[in-house]
């Protein structure tokens, strides 16, 4: 969440993946049960609180997201790093388009390259964040 809010330079906040949910997606794929819908939703409206922006664009986007991984969880498992990180690449568009699709139905903004950057960065950024939260969850399964 602070990855999300922090103030950055432009260049970098142009390029930033949307860290929140991939973290929200690692935890859907290793631990359907306990993250859900509602979870997403819940994180998702404190994403639009906190970044200022109108209140339902991520409380859309994220549960929607979290929904199709829930639902195809136990094939993804399956998957290489590599596989994974097309689906997370289609699920961070997804989430993107309906970010832009309510800026857009909200105030007219344009359709600019810096739209693609964040799913980009996400999906290269998605081996680390998976090595990282599993090696997190291992060390807190040991304990």
């Amino acid at each position: 969440m602070a990855m999300k809010i922090a103030p950055w330079p432009t260049f970098i906040a142009q390029i930033n993946p949307d860290w929140i949910l991939l973290t929200l997606i690692y935890w859907a794929l290793a631990t359907p049960d306990r993250t859900g819908i509602f979870s997403a939703w819940s994180i998702g409206l404190l994403t639009d609180i906190l970044t200022g922006r109108a209140l339902g664009q991520y409380a859309l986007a994220y549960p929607l997201a979290i929904y199709f991984c829930i639902k195809k969880h136990k094939r993804l498992r399956q998957f290489p790093l590599f596989q994974q990180a097309l689906f997370i690449f289609i699920i961070q568009l997804l989430s993107q388009l309906l970010i832009f699709w309510t800026e857009n139905f909200l105030n007219a903004t344009q359709f600019t390259a810096r739209f693609w950057w964040p799913v980009v960065t996400g999906t290269l950024a998605w081996p680390l964040v998976f090595t990282v939260l599993r090696h997190i969850r291992v060390q807190k399964t040991r304990l």
